[in-house]
């Protein structure tokens, strides 16, 4: 769940940066991108499933 979130973190920074200054545009695309691979991964993940679920105490 950290990388999901850190990497939602590293999107949203990417794609402020590449909307607020002028002529990288190109890291708004990379930040979109890094958005939709990270939402692909969450969604394969929960799929899946999963029995390796740590309990907390």
């Amino acid at each position: 769940m950290t990388l999901f979130l850190f990497l939602i973190l590293v999107a949203l920074v990417l794609g402020i940066i590449g909307f607020a200054v002028h002529g990288l545009f190109y890291l708004l695309i990379i930040g979109a991108l890094v958005l939709l691979a990270d939402l692909f991964y969450v969604a394969i993940r929960f799929r899946r499933g999963g029995g390796k679920h740590r309990v907390t105490r």
